[in-house]
């Protein structure tokens, strides 16, 4: 019977001696909740931990692409199509790109992730040679001013080759490296960083009526089986992050039940993300309809995500992440 393994991380400055520090990360962690398939949840003392699984989760995360992953670290969102869910058009061209990356970055953008085709419920696939157009001018650009990292946001092989060769860092796949199947190959081959993602279907069909035997544990048997599909690829366990996909292909319930156990992923051995930001849930849950009014609701699961030791947090409201994060830090510790 599989075991999984799920920190239940502390950051109470009162922590005990025998407390072991996640991730090499700001949080510790003292005791375990073990889950299975078949038996109720139990909790064992973190030093009962079978040694391998101790020594995935207090491994120091190493840095990718410049991103000190000791630390919390945002990804902001710069979506260059005509119709995301939440800023469609509003950064279309290289002009309006490169000026919201130039934003992005002087509020606190440790990293911008760039794409070129929607992702949201309903959306239709993009062609490829549109994608390209769309990302790879604007990526060249930016790369040109400044020195931040950058990742490209596509499901398609020439889409993620176009992007690297303009001077983009990591390969951020929405579908986990499952829709083209020359992706996983070609990251491998040149030891490209990477974010895998789970999502349940493509965008046109992942919301009807998506079901899982078990969401938690059949998202992270998913994810363990595309990192080892990328470790023998080629890419560095080291150098791939992983993101539970809230919202693609899941229920309120189902992104709630992510989000409230989210640390079980910390024992993958690899720095989690996580984008929530703007979300439809969000909009439901706190009353805000619109989602330029989920700002609020955005930087709240962010927090707990954070407090759960996520390493990364992908979002449009750069500025007020960063500020609740500074605070949060500072009360923290």
């Amino acid at each position: 019977m599989k075991a999984y393994y799920r920190p239940i991380v502390q950051t109470d400055p009162s922590r005990p001696d025998h407390a072991l520090t996640l991730a090499g990360g700001w949080a510790w962690f003292s005791e375990v909740e073990v889950l299975s398939r078949h038996e109720a949840p139990q909790r064992i003392s973190a030093l009962d931990l079978p040694a391998a699984m101790r020594d995935r989760l207090t491994a120091p995360r190493a840095d990718i692409t410049r991103l000190d992953l000791s630390q919390p670290q945002i990804m902001g969102i710069l979506n260059v199509t005509p119709d995301s869910f939440s800023d469609g058009g509003e950064f279309q061209g290289i002009q309006k790109a490169l000026r919201h990356a130039r934003d992005m970055r002087d509020n606190g953008a440790d990293i911008i992730d760039i794409g070129g085709e929607s992702t949201r419920p309903g959306a239709e696939e993009v062609e490829r040679a549109r994608e390209v157009d769309r990302t790879a001018p604007v990526i060249k650009a930016i790369r040109e001013e400044m020195r931040v990292p950058i990742s490209i946001d596509t499901r398609k092989q020439a889409v993620a080759e176009a992007a690297i060769a303009a001077g983009a860092d990591l390969v951020n796949d929405v579908s986990g490296f499952t829709f083209d199947e020359a992706s996983l190959p070609y990251v491998g081959q040149h030891v490209l960083p990477v974010c895998v993602m789970h999502s349940l279907g493509d965008p046109t069909t992942m919301q009807d009526d998506p079901n899982y035997e078990a969401v938690l544990l059949d998202i992270y048997d998913f994810l363990e089986q595309q990192v080892e599909a990328l470790v023998a690829a080629g890419v560095p366990r080291d150098q791939i992050m992983v993101d539970p996909g809230i919202g693609f292909g899941k229920t309120i319930a189902h992104n709630l039940a992510l989000l409230k156990r989210v640390s079980l992923f910390h024992s993958l051995g690899c720095p989690i993300l996580i984008g929530v930001s703007r979300k439809k849930f969000i909009g439901t849950l706190g009353n805000a309809p619109e989602p330029r009014d989920r700002a609020a609701g955005s930087v709240a699961l962010a927090l707990a995500a954070v407090a759960q030791g996520v390493q990364v947090l992908r979002v449009h409201d750069v500025f007020e992440t960063r500020s609740a994060l500074n605070l949060w830090q500072a009360v923290s510790g």
